[in-house]
């Protein structure tokens, strides 16, 4: 469930809406990697946030808290921060033909900060080592937050938290059976027992934690669905040798794709609860 976005988000809200301290933001985003760059992509982006342009020589991980701040303006008492989660075939949250949408497309995940004076979005990417060698790059440590500058859009869809639960109580069983059938046997009966494997995804989920205003009803939604989301991974990667036939593989793939919307459309809704409640009294 956890990813860089994630935290950005629901803790550079808490800290705009007084609910927790600077440090807290930086806390949780060096969970994601010790070194953080923030660059703007445009000077629209530059003039919003107080980032250099057009020197973009990278500002540290203190910058991001500038162009929260700066981005987010004068307090309104409601969220100016929102989560995007994109894949092929669902880009909500996404300006069409933009730099943005492609570059969050790319790493499937972004922030969008949305206030009276405009929008600007704000893409993570791990940094990479040119290997002198030729050979692949090497993750270097760090992660890179490109700033974006957006056109205003509509405001950001709102989800229902009740009705995303209800549907993650029927893409559970469905993807209980499915880790159930991998287990089972075939050729893929002698790997490693895949309920070992989803545990060790849900571990590293397990590090990181949500703003002490989050909703009960929130966090256990999160909760479900990294369940689901750790066993669509584990499945995605034994099917092929579970399944001899590649329409037998086919099909299983066919039969996960809908739990992954249902993730994660239940993901956004969560997360957009935590957001509304750093702002409720």
């Amino acid at each position: 469930m956890w990813c860089p976005s994630v935290s950005l988000a629901l803790w550079g809200n808490a800290w705009l809406a007084g609910r927790a301290a600077p440090d807290d933001v930086l806390d949780a985003l060096s969970l994601w990697a010790p070194h953080h760059r923030v660059t703007a992509y445009d000077l629209g982006a530059a003039n919003r946030t107080g980032l250099p342009w057009p020197d973009v020589d990278d500002a540290g991980v203190v910058s991001i808290l500038q162009v929260l701040r700066m981005a987010a303006g004068p307090r309104t008492g409601r969220p100016v921060l929102s989560l995007v989660l994109p894949v092929p075939g669902d880009v909500r949250g996404l300006p069409p033909g933009s730099a943005f949408g492609a570059d969050a497309l790319a790493v499937g995940e972004a922030v969008r900060i949305e206030s009276e004076d405009g929008a600007i979005g704000l893409v993570p990417e791990y940094g990479e080592t040119e290997d002198a060698c030729g050979d692949e790059p090497e993750p270097d440590g760090s992660l890179s937050w490109t700033v974006y500058s957006l056109p205003s859009g509509p405001v950001a869809e709102q989800f229902d938290l009740g009705a995303a639960e209800l549907e993650l109580r029927s893409a559970v069983r469905t993807a209980a059976e499915q880790l159930t059938a991998l287990r089972a046997g075939g050729p893929g009966a002698n790997m490693e027992d895949p309920r070992e494997l989803v545990e060790q995804l849900l571990a590293a989920d397990r590090e990181h934690a949500a703003p002490d205003h989050a909703p009960d009803r929130a966090l256990r939604v999160l909760d479900t669905a990294a369940q689901v989301d750790a066993i669509l991974t584990v499945s995605e990667g034994m099917t092929p040798i579970s399944i001899q036939s590649s329409s037998g593989v086919q099909l299983a793939d066919a039969a996960l794709q809908p739990l992954s919307l249902v993730v994660r459309t239940a993901r956004l809704a969560a997360v957009d609860a935590i957001l509304q409640s750093a702002w409720q009294v």
